[in-house]
């Protein structure tokens, strides 16, 4: 029985540190496959940088975008790069404090925050695509009327003559085992408090 009572805490200290790895491992991949680029250009997207399979990723995605007017992607410019690590490290935290205090409510608040976060961070990803795939250079080389460069938020879209593709990687993953694990936790909290109320 001990140990049933102990298994939400045990699971919510696996959600916070799985966590972690963000801090290693890319969270999202955009590649863009095309007949010059066979096995395609890959960008990977950290919570603190932006990177590829190859050191000049980023530099050939700005080429290919100078053509059709879309913005350089600048690392720098992107304030989200900056203040993510923190969002990250905070739920850490609060996850292995939830655990200490044991409480349900306090279980529930840390997943509840955790999902809303997860979906604004989508959001404002959307947005930043958005941005980057309408706000084109008139003055630009190439000039496609009524084409959206948009690349998709997750899936497959044809751009003209690329493929781009949208899924999550390595740390995208890790964050949905966290929310599961943190909602599993949650669940076995409360019925665990509801059971000894019964009894």
């Amino acid at each position: 029985m001990l140990k049933n009572r102990r298994l939400p805490q045990i699971l919510m200290i696996v959600a916070g540190l799985l966590l972690i790895l963000l801090f290693t491992k890319p969270i999202w991949r955009i590649s863009l496959i095309a007949p010059q680029y066979p096995d395609g250009v890959h960008m990977y997207i950290y919570v603190n940088k932006l990177g590829g399979k190859e050191p000049g990723t980023l530099q050939n995605i700005n080429i290919l975008n100078h053509y059709i007017g879309m913005k350089y992607i600048v690392p720098d410019d992107i304030p989200e790069l900056k203040y993510f690590p923190y969002v990250v490290g905070f739920f850490i935290i609060l996850a292995l404090l939830v655990s200490f205090t044991n409480n349900k409510y306090a279980f529930l608040i840390w997943i509840s925050l955790l999902l809303i976060s997860l979906i604004l961070a989508m959001y404002d990803f959307y947005l930043w695509e958005y941005d980057y795939g309408h706000s084109l250079d008139p003055n630009a080389i190439m000039k496609f009327e009524g084409e959206s460069f948009q690349p998709p938020l997750f899936g497959t879209k044809q751009v003209i003559t690329f493929t781009a593709k949208s899924y999550p990687h390595f740390g995208g993953y890790m964050i949905m085992l966290s929310a599961f694990f943190g909602t599993i936790a949650t669940y076995l909290k409360f019925k665990i408090k509801h059971e000894q109320v019964i009894s």
